[in-house]
């Protein structure tokens, strides 16, 4: 894509309800629905709400069958009947667990945001809007049968498979959240329609403790899933270089029709919960490289949705910021100041002083894999050519 082509409005649906941020696990959950009202009101302070080609919507919450499309009829029973009662637990089930804990709006918020993610993809596949973005979803860790990793209704895997009920026949998840994308990959494991790409710190230091390289799909999908584990500390010009190193070869030659990407803001260094060591800048970066691959591969159909991210004020709203301002092709200098009202805002709900900058700084580059080689006593380029050994091959690609 050319300059000109990234900066020109692509039409975007930003899918937003005021009331997503009632999916509270309550005071000392480090999922904190602050995280998403300080992104919108970021949006809508940089102006990108009223910017050429956006339009912002809300979404009906997602209705029992269309949960079914990945959940068990058991389970959002289960979760209806803990959310009734939040004093309850429901372990078999994932709810009222440390991590998941009840709450009264467990249901109905779940679903909204599941629904705000349906509608995208159905705004994409009709060709409504070229691309959607739901910051509010990306909740990839939640199974057919259970509650994962503050996930209920997993709304990435709601969408691929709305798309699929659509007439898709080839969809590819690109994840980048800093814990593996292992909901999605279960829900298609052995669905050959499905590429799943998940880019990840390493299984051995971080939950779900899944994403080897070895995990490459089912017995009637080898190749479908693809993983790239990463050693904690891995940073800018690491990440970078393995996100590169494997996907845009991955997409050329799956083939998708649309894209879906989930960008989860915790691979950043002050995240309290991981051990990456990335910027605001490369993940404005990668944010980037998805609409570019969007239009390179899937004519311009992308669905992006939000994730994980736990540093509530300082990373998690400049990052889907910028997220929301390049799938309306309106990108955001990274040297412009927040806006003023915005950091009053912060104040008010934090006590917090907010970031002044929409960058952290820095000037992320990385060494392409490609131009400049493999080093065999690289631990990360050891890890990237095991992904690629692993999955390369079922898609008639040389490692």
């Amino acid at each position: 894509m050319s300059e000109a082509e990234r900066d020109t409005p692509c039409g975007l649906h930003l899918y937003w309800d005021e009331a997503v941020t009632a999916y509270d696990f309550g005071p000392g959950h480090p999922m904190d629905p602050t995280r998403l009202a300080l992104t919108m009101r970021l949006v809508e302070a940089l102006g990108l709400t009223t910017a050429p080609g956006v339009t912002v919507r809300a979404a009906p919450p997602a209705g029992d069958s269309t949960l079914g499309l990945v959940h068990t009829g058991e389970y959002v029973e289960a979760v209806r009947r803990v959310a009734a009662d939040p004093g309850s637990t429901d372990r078999r089930h994932g709810l009222g667990t440390e991590d998941n804990w009840a709450f009264a709006a467990q249901h109905t918020a779940s679903a909204l945001i599941a629904g705000q993610s349906v509608a995208a993809a159905e705004a994409v596949w009709s060709g409504e809007a070229r691309h959607a973005v739901n910051f509010a979803g990306g909740l990839h860790h939640a199974m057919p049968g259970r509650a994962s990793g503050f996930c209920v209704y997993n709304d990435p895997a709601l969408a691929i498979a709305r798309l699929l009920e659509l007439g898709a026949e080839r969809v590819a998840y690109v994840d980048v959240d800093v814990h593996h994308g292992d909901g999605v990959q279960q829900a298609f494991w052995d669905d050959p329609r499905v590429l799943t790409v998940s880019i990840h710190e390493h299984p051995a230091t971080l939950f779900p403790e899944t994403g080897w390289s070895t995990e490459t799909g089912g017995p009637n999908a080898p190749g479908s899933a693809a993983n790239l584990p990463l050693h904690a500390g891995t940073g800018d010009s690491g990440w970078l270089r393995a996100f590169h190193a494997l996907v845009p070869e991955l997409l050329a030659a799956f083939r998708p029709q649309v894209l879906v990407s989930q960008h989860g803001a915790d691979t950043h260094v002050e995240d309290p919960l991981a051990h990456l060591a990335v910027t605001v800048d490369a993940q404005r970066i990668i944010a980037e490289s998805m609409h570019e691959l969007a239009h390179r591969y899937a004519d311009g159909r992308w669905v992006a949705t939000g994730g994980g991210g736990y540093a509530v004020v300082d990373v998690v709203p400049r990052a889907w910021t910028h997220l929301v301002a390049t799938a309306a092709g309106q990108p955001v200098d990274p040297a412009t100041e927040t806006p003023e009202g915005w950091r009053a805002e912060v104040l008010r709900r934090t006590g917090r002083q907010a970031p002044l900058r929409m960058t952290d700084g820095a000037e992320p580059h990385w060494r392409d894999f490609h131009d400049h080689g493999y080093d065999p006593g690289d631990r990360l380029d050891q890890a990237i050519l095991a992904a690629r050994r692993a999955v390369y091959p079922h898609h008639g690609l040389l490692p």
